[in-house]
């Protein structure tokens, strides 16, 4: 008798059913995005403050971060800055050492749903390499503020875990903690913003 397969999609709120194996574009609506990341905590949820550091704030502060290195970067890389951890509103995010022992497979999902939704948001399904290599900047940089003001790392040890050129910290960028719907706003907001300024 064979063995029935095993369920791998979750419905979202918007009504869509999104297959974590097999993602399209068809299925990815930025609501859901907002909705999953304003409620997915950073670093586990160790940090300080009376509310979770959420996956959408974070992403909003890359956003920031990586407009301020890259101030002639266009609307459609600082689309891609704010959508770099959008996979996490469905497989939730993973500390680096977690993702190192799960293996390659976590990346693979990782990589399918960021297809899919760079190919929903008009983004190429893979960044080219130099603009990859500036959001992961901006990721790291962002790491290493949020490491030492609200997760409880020494300066000494963020800097050896998230190394980043002294040129690039951009220690006058406010970390925030605030509800989920609030962040979802910010993150549906700042959304809107760019997709306008792309399709000027």
């Amino acid at each position: 008798m064979a063995q029935k397969p095993r369920r791998a999609w979750q419905r979202m709120l918007s009504g869509r059913r999104l297959d974590l194996l097999d993602p399209t574009p068809f299925d990815i609506e930025i609501t859901d995005i907002a909705h999953g990341l304003a409620f997915v905590a950073r670093w586990n949820g160790q940090t300080q403050g009376d509310w979770p550091y959420s996956v959408a704030e974070h992403s909003l502060l890359v956003e920031r971060i990586f407009a301020r290195l890259n101030p002639e970067a266009p609307a459609r890389w600082r689309l891609a800055a704010l959508l770099h951890d959008a996979p996490e509103y469905v497989i939730g995010d993973m500390i680096s050492p977690v993702k190192s022992a799960l293996g390659a497979e976590y990346g693979e999902m990782d990589q399918r749903l960021t297809t899919a939704i760079h190919r929903k948001f008009g983004l190429p399904a893979a960044l080219p390499m130099t603009v990859k290599k500036k959001i992961k900047m901006a990721d790291r940089v962002s790491a290493r503020l949020e490491a030492v003001r609200i997760a409880g790392f020494a300066d000494s040890e963020a800097r050896r875990l998230f190394p980043v050129p002294d040129s690039a910290m951009l220690d006058d960028l406010e970390i925030r903690l605030r509800p989920p719907a609030e962040v979802r706003k910010a993150y549906l907001d700042r959304f809107s913003e760019l997709i306008d300024e792309i399709d000027i």
